[in-house]
């Protein structure tokens, strides 16, 4: 997916585990196969997955990127009603590998999907109760630090504009370009940051027995606009389960249209990049960009 990608091995990882984590040593290590666009996942024996990113480096700021990761699972799962991934541990650079990585425990469920939840608005209920318990997490005065999501839309115009034109023979981008201007200009959120997950996208939200278990990849977890959390309204839910979700919310209409800016800010920075690459991130652009338009 990336030209700086690293492809790494089951038998890599097992020597790497062996060596740092020997109490794991005898457990049976297998790659996972997924979607994201993040991270490479491997199971290791039945409780445990890895976690090795994609595009290593030995940048002190990719272990505190990680670290941060593994202190925000510590403090969702003191206050979100479904689980979220409990870190076991924080891997080094070793042989075949030139970068941090991590361990967390299993969490057993499906990536949500369209179409395989069981009640829509259950699941649209669900979500929104995570979202308002997010919300609630002090945040000790934290604001949004400058980077990665949650900030000012109309500062991502330039982003938005160069991945509209890479999408002309991809999308109708002429349509998206109204919505994006309406988005755009939107009032600015000003009620104070909260912390979002920034990244709810269905491959990190965790179906069992019908209903959402877990929400999982945190490494995008912020403090800022509450309105990127809007995003599975137009990633994943029909227009149904998508009104369910914003009166669970009470959201009014300027933070539902920042949202369904992020959605498709998102969306439209994915289809050009994923369109040969990952037809599952494409297929989920495609649906958040029919469903802006609606």
């Amino acid at each position: 997916m990336h030209a700086d990608q690293v492809d790494v091995t089951a038998d890599v990882v097992a020597a790497l585990v062996a060596e740092q984590f020997p109490e794991w040593r005898a457990l049976p290590v297998r790659p996972l196969p997924s979607p994201g666009t993040v991270n490479g996942l491997f199971r290791l024996g039945p409780e445990v997955v890895l976690r090795f990113p994609l595009r290593p480096t030995g940048d002190p700021e990719l272990h505190s990127e990680l670290r941060r990761e593994q202190e925000h699972a510590r403090l969702l799962a003191a206050h979100l009603p479904v689980a979220v991934p409990e870190p076991l541990g924080l891997g080094e650079p070793g042989e075949g590998y030139p970068g941090p990585w991590t361990a967390y425990r299993w969490i057993p469920g499906e990536p949500a999907r369209r179409g395989r939840i069981g009640d829509p608005d259950a699941f649209a209920r669900d979500l929104a109760g995570v979202v308002t318990a997010l919300r609630g997490i002090d945040t000790g005065g934290r604001a949004w630090p400058g980077s990665g999501r949650g900030g000012p839309l109309a500062a991502q115009d330039a982003g938005v504009r160069s991945a509209l034109a890479d999408s002309r023979q991809l999308t109708d981008t002429g349509r998206l370009a109204g919505v994006w201007d309406r988005c755009r200009e939107a009032p600015r959120h000003d009620d104070g940051d909260v912390w979002i997950h920034a990244d709810l996208m269905p491959g990190n939200l965790l179906v069992r027995d019908d209903r959402l278990a877990a929400v999982i990849d945190l490494g995008t977890v912020n403090v800022g606009d509450p309105a990127v959390d809007l995003m599975p309204a137009w990633n994943l839910l029909d227009a149904r389960s998508r009104e369910t979700y914003r009166r669970a919310l009470g959201v009014d209409d300027a933070t539902w249209e920042r949202g369904r800016g992020w959605a498709l800010l998102q969306a439209i920075n994915a289809l050009p990049y994923y369109v040969e690459t990952n037809p599952v991130m494409a297929d989920i652009a495609r649906y958040t960009l029919w469903a802006v338009l609606d």
